[in-house]
């Protein structure tokens, strides 16, 4: 755990946090931060398209149908947590299932590096995981809200699918992964200095820039359902994660691939399904969602869920 918390991405989340905590002007230019985050999700994506070129068809299909399930399953059981449990508005509700049941790719590449830290090996072709798990679940949300309005004014479907899909994180992410494939190993093999080597290092300075905005964001979730909103934060993300771990093992990933599918379940989205849902659900009340998102859940797997995570599919694993 102490190791965890020494590691140079977590340091750089704590910075961006206090920074913002005592309203430094510390801040990264916006271009700078659109440019980090593009790389960041091509680098990603061009990885796992790599990975993908050289495996088996059949050895991706079970994971890439339990990655579907478990972003589906979430987003119908945290609806209905919201709902009953939380008492929130269905719109609000729907909104908070979307974000996760969906993943986050910075969580996901955090994940990455800590198994890197570790030296725990996991399949080359996670990112194609990351990719299935973050539209499902927010089109799966979108749904259960419209049941329940069936008066409700906006988006058609077609524009609801149009803006998840070619929301500029899933589509940065299935444009890498199309390139990596179709570049295979050896022609993506001049770029890996770029995006293999100087991966870790770059995605501290995005790291730096989450943690100003959790702090800056975390103030919203006083504007209701606080309680309930901040207690699910940490155990939805929990539940998340000890199931995705089992779940990987069951359809044959590695310690390390489960470790990844757990951290992807345990995850949260606050690029891709807000976005989402400001266009189909615009009555909800997204910042609080992107609060308990990037203000809790984010340094949550980051400095306990992810140790925590791996230590329970090795338990599991023996």
């Amino acid at each position: 755990m102490i190791e965890n918390l020494l590691d140079p991405l977590f340091l750089f989340f704590l910075v961006g946090f206090v920074g913002g905590i005592l309203k430094s002007d510390l801040k990264l230019p916006e271009a700078v931060y659109h440019l980090l985050s593009t790389y960041l999700l091509l680098a990603i994506g061009l990885k796992g398209g790599v990975q993908l070129a050289q495996a088996a068809p059949t050895r991706v299909a079970l994971p890439a149908l339990a990655a579907l399930g478990l972003g589906a399953g979430m987003a119908f059981i945290v609806f209905y947590l919201a709902l009953r449990v939380g008492r929130l508005k269905r719109a609000d509700a729907a909104a908070f299932a979307g974000h996760y049941g969906s993943a986050s790719a910075v969580t996901f590449a955090a994940a990455l590096a800590v198994l890197n830290r570790m030296g725990i090996a996991h399949e080359g072709f996670m990112p194609v995981l990351l990719v299935i798990m973050e539209v499902p679940a927010i089109l799966v949300a979108i749904y259960l809200h419209r049941i329940g309005q069936p008066s409700t004014r906006g988006a058609r479907y077609g524009e609801i699918v149009h803006e998840v899909m070619l929301n500029r994180s899933v589509f940065l992410l299935f444009a890498g992964l199309a390139v990596g494939y179709a570049a295979g190993p050896q022609r993506f093999a001049p770029f890996e200095l770029l995006f293999v080597s100087a991966f870790k290092p770059i995605l501290a300075f995005f790291v730096l820039e989450m943690g100003l905005l959790a702090a800056w964001r975390l103030p919203e979730l006083k504007k209701g359902g606080g309680w309930f909103l901040g207690t699910a934060a940490v155990l939805v993300p929990l539940a998340g994660g000890l199931t995705g771990g089992w779940v990987g093992l069951q359809v044959g990933l590695s310690t390390g691939g489960a470790t990844v599918l757990a951290t992807l379940a345990a995850s949260a989205s606050y690029i891709a399904a807000p976005a989402a849902m400001r266009v189909a659900i615009p009555e909800a009340n997204t910042g609080v969602c992107v609060a308990a998102a990037l203000g809790i859940t984010f340094p949550f797997n980051l400095a306990i869920g992810i140790p925590l995570y791996v230590q329970w599919v090795q338990w599991l694993a023996r």
